[in-house]
């Protein structure tokens, strides 16, 4: 499929999809203020730059990570995955990403500018961007221009949902499970336990993030996108959360496509 007919294709597929509005503040506690200057110039500035690196990658499709919280406590670097795509009718790039909705319970999928993707109060302000190998770009390319994407996302958001399990979601595993889609042979994943059964079968492991019990009970309480209860209760208990999270969609990634180029933009 010519370059120009994929984007033609996105467009018409991910036209129904939210664009976010520049003070929007998804994933956030949606505190009624406007964004602070400095906050918008770092995270233009970022955008510019990761821009000009996915221009000159020569990709049409990309996956892209931002930090947009500190997780070094989990020996975490990045917080939040997406997919991103090149506009050729508009000249620019177009985040596709699942975002909890100010901290509720809930997400939805966006299509949107780099610009509001970096918008967030950012605790680095630097993203990481995977380029797959061209025929693994034009997979996923088929894909985000089906109805898959869609069918794929389930609202019931939870931080940090269990990898095999369809009660919730989080965005890095709406990611990884569009990527199993476009992964699969035709027709083979069409629905979210079609798409962990071929994770599981293709050898993906999540990683584990160690949560000890009074901190678990305190995000169970106080915060609406945090639940365990999707979790194994052996594992559970033990304080163990297996959860997807950007470092093991971006090792999983790799192990599948050798080809595959990573880039920092710093």
């Amino acid at each position: 499929m010519r370059r120009a007919t994929i984007s033609l294709a996105l467009l018409a597929a991910l036209a129904g999809l939210a664009a976010l509005p520049l003070a929007a503040r998804a994933g956030q506690s949606c505190e009624d203020k406007p964004l602070e200057l400095q906050t918008v110039v770092k995270g233009m500035d970022l955008a510019q730059r990761t821009s000009r690196v996915l221009d000159e990658s020569g990709a049409q499709v990309a996956f892209i990570a931002r930090a947009g919280q500190d997780l070094s406590k989990y020996r975490l670097k990045y917080s939040h995955m997406a997919m991103v795509w090149r506009d050729q009718e508009r000249g620019r790039w177009l985040v596709v990403h699942e975002l909890n909705e100010c901290g509720s319970a809930s997400s939805a999928l966006y299509n949107e500018g780099l610009g509001n993707f970096f918008l967030d109060d950012m605790y680095l302000y630097e993203s990481q961007i995977l380029v797959p190998a061209p025929e693994v770009q034009a997979r996923l390319a088929r894909v985000l221009a089906s109805g898959t994407p869609r069918r794929l996302h389930d609202a019931r958001y939870n931080m940090l949902s269990y990898a095999y399990s369809t009660q919730y979601q989080n965005s890095n595993q709406w990611v990884l499970e569009t990527y199993a889609a476009a992964s699969a042979a035709p027709g083979q994943v069409e629905t979210r336990a079609e798409a962990q059964a071929w994770l599981k079968q293709a050898g993906f492991r999540p990683i584990t993030v160690e949560i000890p019990a009074l901190a678990r009970l305190g995000a169970r309480m106080f915060r609406a996108n945090v639940a365990f209860d999707d979790h194994p209760t052996d594992r559970r208990m033990a304080g163990q959360i297996d959860t997807v999270t950007v470092d093991a969609v971006m090792r999983f990634l790799k192990q599948q496509d050798r080809q595959a180029r990573e880039l920092t933009v710093r």
